[in-house]
């Protein structure tokens, strides 16, 4: 379980041929390898990944997670390179702060940036803010409400307009500093989770009009 709060920005050093249908990836990352164990579960640009190794290096830590078929089909993991940078949360612990909102790691389709529009209020000393506007499949689309939640990249964020299948969200200078949100741009495919309360909503609607 996570909370959408990105802890670092780790970046894929390498990425194995697959395995059947496994493909395995490593990333560097700042965190301390002492807190590391084989099979602790971090979110990596979203899907919830499984460590398979890990090791020190100067600066951090590596480690390896395996892709499985699934996270390949429903996720941009398959696209991810030797260089590509990928927003990192460590699993929750009993007593840690929610900070953002009840994340499971499971991705549920990809958003595509249509729209980015960097808005500067004066001399603002903490920088400018950016909006973007982003597409979703047509099946997601009635899970995502103005002012809900949603997952984009690890990162939780509040809808600010719906129009149809696509909606915006507003970036504070802060996110645009810490998250891999600062380099990106339009055209840009992101992984998306829904939010847990509105998957269930609607699942029990369903079962409603079913019964």
């Amino acid at each position: 379980m996570f909370t959408g709060i990105v802890t670092d920005v780790g970046e894929v050093a390498a990425v194995e041929g697959s395995q059947g249908t496994l493909k395995r990836l490593r990333i560097h990352s700042s965190y301390d390898p002492a807190t590391i164990v084989l099979g602790a579960s971090i979110a990596c640009g979203g899907p919830c990944l499984t460590v398979v190794a890990f090791g020190e290096r100067e600066g951090g830590c590596w480690f390896d997670v395996d892709a499985a078929a699934e996270t390949l089909e429903r996720t941009t993991v398959g696209e991810w390179q030797a260089g590509t940078r990928v927003n990192l949360e460590r699993s929750l612990k009993i007593g840690d702060e929610l900070g953002g909102h009840i994340v499971t790691g499971h991705v549920d389709g990809v958003a595509a940036i249509v729209a980015k529009e960097a808005i500067t209020a004066g001399d603002d000393p903490w920088g400018p803010t950016a909006r973007f506007t982003l597409k979703v499949p047509p099946a997601l689309a009635p899970f995502i409400a103005e002012k809900g939640s949603v997952c984009l990249d690890g990162t939780s964020l509040t809808v600010n307009t719906v129009n149809d299948d696509m909606f915006s969200v507003l970036i504070i200078p802060h996110t645009l500093a810490v998250t891999t949100w600062g380099d990106r741009q339009v055209g840009d495919r992101l992984n998306l989770e829904v939010d847990l309360m509105a998957r269930y909503a609607a699942r029990l609607a369903d079962a409603r009009r079913a019964g």
